[in-house]
């Protein structure tokens, strides 16, 4: 989205109402922003490989039933990791040859709904495997199915978001004692077995590190195929993770980069004798997502001016816990959505949450914020307004999907509706307040009151 695009956005949701007084908070979603994305992932490894490649989305990284379905028309597919994740793929008609389930605790029901559709699934370790041998024993299945591995080749500058290190708890740790040979008889004990896993991580990652995750799973494939005396793995389903650019509007680095360094570093992955799947998340949503927010007051504290907003943890809770590893850029706008201008001036801007830290950004230059003003979040269509966090049962905000019309102007579609309060007091348990108090104390919904007739 570039900044003219997002402009006319922000002039344009004021404009319609969607950030009001009544709606002080709304998301919005750039679509024609999305299909460029998408475009440009499935352009960069076509220019590599000549292989079917499945691009399945990380369904954690925006699980809004919609945007799932534009992904699928614009070619996608999905990843999933829970059964809530699998429901929504569902319900955005994507089939089960698009979908690929992971997780590091899939339970026997979660499998065995996977086999019976024919879900893709990677197994995360040992034990899971042999679940899914009873599985397969009792009932055929479509699945095709894979182990992920670890290569543990090292963390990047996020921890949290490291998933090949010595000790993640992600897969089988290839470098452990015993622990390759024991992946490669299990490969061999199960001539099924044809599809082989790994991520090595997401945002903080270099791409030399995720090439350097990639081949490791690369060379255990082909040491897998060569000691089965045929190609029985065919597939490799090499993550997701590349990493986001925060600082600017600039999409650093691409897709066409990475599949570059895959094809310098991996060369035979790209030779056609391997279908890939992958799993990018973030890098296809973040650029493409703004949050607005109605300046409510502001002040000043030990003479830092202070911007009071309606977007604060409940919103950007990973930037607001780790602002060093997760910080975010904020723009300026006027009460009526135009670009405020104005020296700038080093201030901090707030959420509305009850806790000090509750801070978008901290000794910001920016040019003086007025109460009425709007503040935009720009890089946060993936995970942002899409995993709510209801600290002081703040409300999930509007998502409005939105694209330019050949007159300058812009066609708003809602994604997702406001949160209404009687969906806040619904979800606390609203209709059973009184079950605590009750003498004796039972559950009205599991141990109904009895019959009045059979009391008598």
């Amino acid at each position: 989205m570039t900044l003219s695009e997002r402009d006319r956005a922000v002039r344009a949701a004021v404009e319609q109402g969607l950030l009001s007084p009544a709606e002080p908070v709304t998301a919005l979603l750039d679509v024609t922003g999305i299909r460029a994305s998408t475009t440009a992932l499935t352009s960069a490894f076509t220019a590599v490989t000549s292989a079917p490649v499945l691009h399945a989305f990380a369904v954690k990284a925006c699980p809004l039933v919609p945007v799932l379905r534009l992904l699928y028309e614009s070619g996608l597919g999905v990843e999933v990791a829970s059964p809530g994740e699998l429901a929504l793929a569902r319900a955005a008609g994507i089939p089960p040859s698009r979908t690929v389930l992971d997780s590091p605790a899939k339970t026997h029901a979660e499998l065995r709904q996977a086999l019976a559709l024919g879900i893709a699934v990677n197994a995360d370790n040992l034990q899971e495997l042999a679940r899914i041998d009873a599985l397969v024993a009792s009932a055929p299945t479509a699945s095709p199915l894979g182990l992920r591995v670890n290569p543990q080749v090292g963390a990047g500058s996020i921890g949290a978001l490291s998933t090949a290190t010595a000790t993640s708890k992600f897969g089988v740790a290839l470098r452990d004692e015993g622990a390759r040979e024991a992946v490669v008889q299990a490969y061999l004990d199960r001539p099924w077995l044809t599809r082989l896993h790994t991520h090595t991580g997401s945002q903080g990652i270099p791409l030399a590190l995720m090439a350097e995750g990639v081949a490791a799973a690369y060379a255990l494939a082909e040491e897998i195929n060569a000691k089965a005396g045929r190609q029985q793995i065919d597939t490799l389903d090499i993550g997701g993770g590349l990493p986001v650019n925060f600082a600017s509007d600039e999409e650093t680095p691409t897709y066409a980069d990475y599949a570059r360094l895959l094809a310098a570093t991996v060369p035979g992955l790209l030779d056609g004798r391997y279908a890939l799947v992958t799993e990018f998340g973030r890098s296809l949503l973040a650029k493409h997502g703004t949050v607005l927010a109605r300046v409510e007051y502001t002040k000043t504290s030990g003479g830092r001016p202070i911007a009071v907003t309606h977007a604060g943890v409940q919103i950007a809770t990973r930037t607001v816990y780790a602002p060093g590893s997760w910080p975010l850029r904020i723009l300026a706008y006027d009460a009526e959505g135009r670009p405020r201008t104005g020296e700038p001036v080093v201030q901090d801007v707030a959420g509305p949450a009850c806790f000090a830290g509750d801070l978008l950004a901290t000794g910001r230059a920016l040019p003086p914020l007025r109460p009425g003003d709007v503040v935009a979040v720009p890089d946060t269509g993936a995970y942002y307004f899409a995993h709510h966090y209801a600290y002081n049962s703040l409300p999930r905000p509007a998502v409005h999907g939105f694209t330019p019309t050949d007159d300058g102007g812009t066609v708003f579609v809602a994604v997702r509706p406001a949160q209404t309060l009687d969906e806040i007091v619904a979800e606390s348990g609203g209709a059973r307040s009184g079950v605590l108090v009750h003498e004796p104390m039972r559950d009205p919904v599991r141990d109904p009151a009895p019959d009045a007739d059979m009391e008598a």
